[in-house]
């Protein structure tokens, strides 16, 4: 008897998680049709998956009319570029933070935590004001420090939790072998901490592919330097929104990031569950 309430359990359990499934995959499955749709046939079947005919008129129309093609170019250059600052600045802070011992490390690693109360809305202002001082608004490398220019505390975490637990013996043997603090560095510690490495690029990736306050103010007055988040919001007219259109244009934007996971997802879970463990 407690067996099969057991089995009724297990299978009430399994329809609920079922139906959150259905629940959560439902608007992109929707955007995804949608994007094939006609807007007539858009607003005639609002709720519909399946379009009564597959057009590429809207993605042709996003990607040539809208200038999606120089927003698809400009979200592949800053978010690579972000990319590659934030794992250098990470990696590196997480090391020392992770291996070393100094004055003050507790107070600093107290200071990185609470920056992340610190709502992005306020940095905005002294961010701008930098990149004028620095003769950087308006370009797309003042783009891509903005973005990379965070604290990054999560990933700083990861990375020193993960450094922490690897023993200390192997630092040492290099150290006999007259390896420098950057040989140690480039060639044994962070080809162990490749999972890590795997896990910020996909958040990273994800985050900066789909910033959009910022490179949303930074390009008000230079259109070309748009991203794909920005220039899908430009598709939104003053008196009307062509809605097939900014469903063609969320499905481009979200390909490449569902290609970063699914390459990359193995890293994510091994660096995540590495890092608590340590």
């Amino acid at each position: 008897m407690q067996v099969r309430k057991k089995g009724f359990g297990m299978a009430a359990l399994h329809l609920v998680l079922i139906a959150v499934l259905i629940a959560w995959i439902y608007p992109f499955v929707w955007m995804v049709g949608a994007s094939f749709k006609t807007q007539a046939e858009l607003f005639a079947d609002r709720l519909g998956l399946i379009p009564a005919s597959f057009s590429l008129e809207n993605f042709i129309r996003a990607w040539s009319l809208a200038n999606f093609n120089q927003y698809f170019l400009n979200s592949i250059l800053v978010t690579a570029s972000t990319v590659l600052i934030v794992l250098t600045t990470t990696s590196t802070a997480g090391y020392v933070l992770g291996r070393y011992n100094f004055a003050g490390k507790k107070i600093v690693t107290n200071i990185l935590v609470a920056s992340m109360a610190i709502p992005l809305g306020f940095s905005i202002i002294p961010i701008y004001q930098l990149l004028k001082i620095l003769h950087l608004t308006n370009t797309r490398i003042g783009l891509i420090l903005a973005e990379s220019g965070g604290a990054n505390i999560i990933f700083i975490l990861l990375f020193a939790g993960f450094f922490r637990q690897i023993p200390k013996e192997l630092e040492e043997a290099a150290i006999i072998d007259a390896a420098s603090f950057p040989t140690i560095f480039r060639r044994i510690m962070l080809p162990l901490s490749q999972p890590i490495i795997g896990s910020v690029t996909i958040m990273q990736s994800i985050w900066s592919w789909n910033s959009f306050m910022l490179p949303l103010v930074l390009t008000l007055s230079t259109p070309r330097l748009r991203t794909l988040a920005v220039g899908l919001y430009a598709l939104k007219g003053e008196n009307s929104v062509d809605w097939a259109a900014i469903a063609a244009g969320g499905t481009i934007s979200l390909l490449p990031i569902m290609i970063v996971f699914i390459f990359l997802q193995r890293y994510f879970v091994e660096g995540v569950a590495g890092s608590v463990k340590g």
